[in-house]
């Protein structure tokens, strides 16, 4: 695996290549020279180094987490051979076999297919109310003291509820169907994103906004080009566990009453002592949340291209 001085020292390359040039430029002219577009053999050489110093760092870290994900699984298949009971834990092989049946055969409670598709309607649909409830209010909030002054006991208050007790009460509020669901995993989102996007309302640089309001901004015009772009960074950083609540109240949910979805399968599959299948679902249910994350670590990209890199962040070419 490369080390980063390798990286570094690629990227010292570059730079000297580039400032000998410019220093021959000078000597023989006496001036200055121009600002052009890189070129030359040594420094293409100094890049096709530095790509590649980072394409084989990132192939060694690919290589290691295969590596130890076999060394795990093959692990645990060796003791569920010999030491360990498999009706209990179950086994690798077990685990695929299930996957595979649930995918070609279906499932206990119908087509796998439709399971997923229930349990991400739930959880799409309290991951956009949830974040956008949270946003909204925390902005709010955060922007009014006197309001978040009222408000704070009773949103303490709420959130200490445990969230089994409210998914029991949505199920009987909203029954069986997909809206007690929702409703579990929008009160997971919310909390979730109100304070991050709370915290960053006051974070908000107090003389960037009085140098607004003496130059004659209004209210609003101080909250959409000031406060909301500040606080993106800590709404968007919520958003990546945010999704991951929305899917956690579906499956609660689920757990607490359901005619569809992966929680009733799980559920299904412990009533019967399928520890297969658990571990089934839950391999599912982590694809979904890592398929989310990816989708939503673009998304951020796209959002905040104006931000500089992190410090330490690995240059790029």
């Amino acid at each position: 695996m490369p080390r980063e001085s390798e990286t570094v020292q690629a990227a010292e390359d570059v730079r000297g290549v580039r400032g000998a040039r410019a220093g021959k430029d000078v000597l023989s002219t006496g001036a200055a020279a121009p600002a052009g577009p890189p070129g030359g053999a040594d420094e293409s050489a100094a890049i096709a180094r530095m790509r590649s110093a980072g394409l084989r760092r990132r192939l060694g870290v690919n290589g290691v987490r295969v590596l130890l994900v076999a060394a795990w699984l093959g692990s645990w298949e060796l003791a569920a051979r010999n030491w360990i009971d498999p009706f209990y834990y179950s086994m690798p092989s077990k685990i695929w076999s299930r996957l595979a049946g649930w995918f070609t055969d279906g499932t206990s409670q119908g087509s796998i297919w439709e399971q997923i598709s229930y349990t991400l309607q739930e959880a799409v649909a309290g991951f956009v109310l949830g974040a956008a409830g949270g946003v909204v209010l925390g902005i709010v909030l955060g922007r009014s003291r006197y309001l978040s002054d009222v408000c704070a006991p009773f949103i303490k208050a709420v959130n200490a509820i445990p969230r089994i007790i409210l998914a029991s009460l949505f199920v009987i509020w909203f029954g069986l169907g997909m809206e007690s669901k929702i409703a579990t995993a929008f009160v997971l989102v919310f909390f979730a994103v109100f304070f991050n996007a709370f915290q960053g309302a006051r974070e908000v640089d107090r003389n960037l906004v009085n140098n607004a309001r003496i130059l004659g901004a209004g209210r609003m015009q101080v909250l959409w080009t000031i406060v909301v772009p500040s606080a993106t960074s800590w709404i968007l950083a919520s958003l990546h566990s945010a999704f991951g609540f929305a899917i956690i109240g579906a499956i609660v949910g689920e757990y607490s009453g359901a005619d569809k979805g992966l929680g009733l399968l799980i559920n299904h599959s412990q009533g019967t002592f399928d520890s297969a299948g658990i571990y089934a679902g839950m391999i599912i249910i982590t694809v979904l949340a890592l398929l989310a994350e990816w989708l939503l670590t673009a998304v951020e990209g796209r959002l905040l291209r104006w931000r500089p890199p992190a410090a330490g962040a690995d240059p790029q070419i």
